[in-house]
């Protein structure tokens, strides 16, 4: 679930990239976002 979530995120950040400057600034943050939850569940698994 977690994964498919930062999958769409990155497909929206390169979609707000190509489209709209402002409308990609808002999707990479929500990128970061979903990366640094993907990270702590990584390391929690360890």
């Amino acid at each position: 679930m977690l994964y498919t979530i930062a999958v769409v995120m990155l497909v929206l950040w390169l979609l707000g990239l190509i489209t709209s400057t402002t409308m990609g600034g808002f999707i990479h943050v929500l990128l970061v976002i979903a990366i640094v939850v993907l990270l702590v569940k990584v390391i929690n698994k360890a």
